[in-house]
Order: structure tokens, then C-alpha cells, then sequence
């Protein structure tokens, strides 16, 4: 979670090279010991040249550790809950990451479950464009309920005619139009390097 609320905005390479810092900054992201820090921890959070100093996303990871605490409560645990959620719902578990999640809305929340391995679409651009071309009625970028459960509707119906999972069928999609890139442009584009 705070690696992708971290590297939205950010060069990831930069986010990448200073994740050990991350990692001891964060009490390895325990969320229980996460919860019980004092209001000082998280301000010294804000000179700590080990991390990105930015003090938005800072506090998103002591609300999402509460977060995660709240839905392993309820689920018995957050990969539980996770692993129970349908794919044919994605729209309905990005609400929900967006209304009780901390900075988990929009693309954060579609790139956090893909790097967490869940069976979703993403609504990068290429995939927009696939979309819209396959005929669907939204805007350039996804925001609003209606074009994300147009969106969701037209992955639901391709998984049903194909058989294939949500994030072969939104992979494809972004495989199958937009500008071609070489691969060191692409990882220029990803502020990359090494992957």
C-alpha cells in the first residue's frame, strides 16, 4: 500500500532506491505497532532524509494501518478479505479503498491490488483507449461511478465470453493500441532502470 501511495507522483526508481529506508522508517509496516506510535514518531517522519518526506503521504500510512487493522477485524484478515472480493466487483472494492483506505483512490488503489497480485483491470491510458474503441461511451480518463461501472461491465462480459482472468483481459487491452515505446524509453518513462 505505501509503496504505491508513495510512487504515485514520484519517479518509482526513486520511491525503489529508498525503500530499505522505507521499510526501517515504518517499523517494517507492522500495522499494530503502526497504530500505537505517538503523534512525535510521525512528525519526526518529516526529517527523515531516509524517506520521501512528504507529509500527506506520511500520514496515509498510519490511517492505513488502521485500515488494514479495521478490515482484518471484520474479515479475519486483509488478504482474506482481499482474496474473498470478486473481480466482477473491482469497482465496488475501489470505493471502498477510496472511502475508508487513505490516498487509495483512483489509479493508487487499480496499481496497489495489481502489485498485490489481485485479478483487476487497471485504467491505464492504453486501456481507455481499448475500451473506447471497442465502443464504450467514457471520458479519456476514468473518474467518474458511471464510466468505472461502464468499465467494469465491458471486463465482466469479456471475462465471460473468453474465460481468461481480469488482468490477462486489461493487459491485453493495453497491448492492443496507444503508441508503441522502446523498452528504454518505457523504463525512462517509469524513471526505471534495472527491471
Amino acid at each position: 500500500m505505501t509503496k504505491r501511495v508513495f510512487s504515485a507522483g514520484f519517479a518509482w526508481s526513486v520511491i525503489e532506491s529508498k525503500w530499505p529506508g522505507f521499510e526501517k522508517a515504518f517499523l517494517g509496516f507492522d500495522p499494530a505497532k503502526l497504530t500505537f506510535q505517538p503523534d512525535d514518531f510521525w512528525h519526526d517522519l518529516l526529517s527523515d532524509t531516509a524517506i520521501v518526506r512528504n507529509g500527506a503521504k506520511i500520514n496515509s500510512v498510519r490511517e492505513n494501518a488502521a485500515f488494514v487493522q479495521e478490515i482484518a477485524k471484520e474479515h479475519g484478515s486483509f488478504g482474506k478479505f482481499l482474496a474473498n472480493w470478486p473481480s466482477s466487483d473491482e469497482a465496488g472494492l475501489l470505493e471502498l479503498l477510496a472511502k475508508r483506505g487513505s490516498r487509495l483512490g483512483g489509479n493508487t488503489g487499480q496499481m496497489m491490488l495489481r502489485f498485490l497480485g489481485w485479478d483487476g483491470f487497471v485504467t491505464s491510458r492504453d486501456v481507455v483507449l481499448c475500451l473506447r474503441d471497442a465502443g464504450l461511451d467514457i471520458a479519456e480518463t476514468v473518474t467518474s461511478k458511471r464510466d468505472l461501472a461502464k468499465v467494469q461491465a465491458q471486463f465482466n462480459a469479456w471475462a465471460e465470453e473468453t474465460g481468461l482472468a481480469y488482468v490477462q483481459l486489461s493487459r491485453i487491452c493495453a497491448l492492443s493500441i496507444g503508441e508503441n515505446y522502446a523498452a528504454e524509453k518505457l523504463e525512462s518513462m517509469m524513471g526505471g532502470g534495472d527491471e
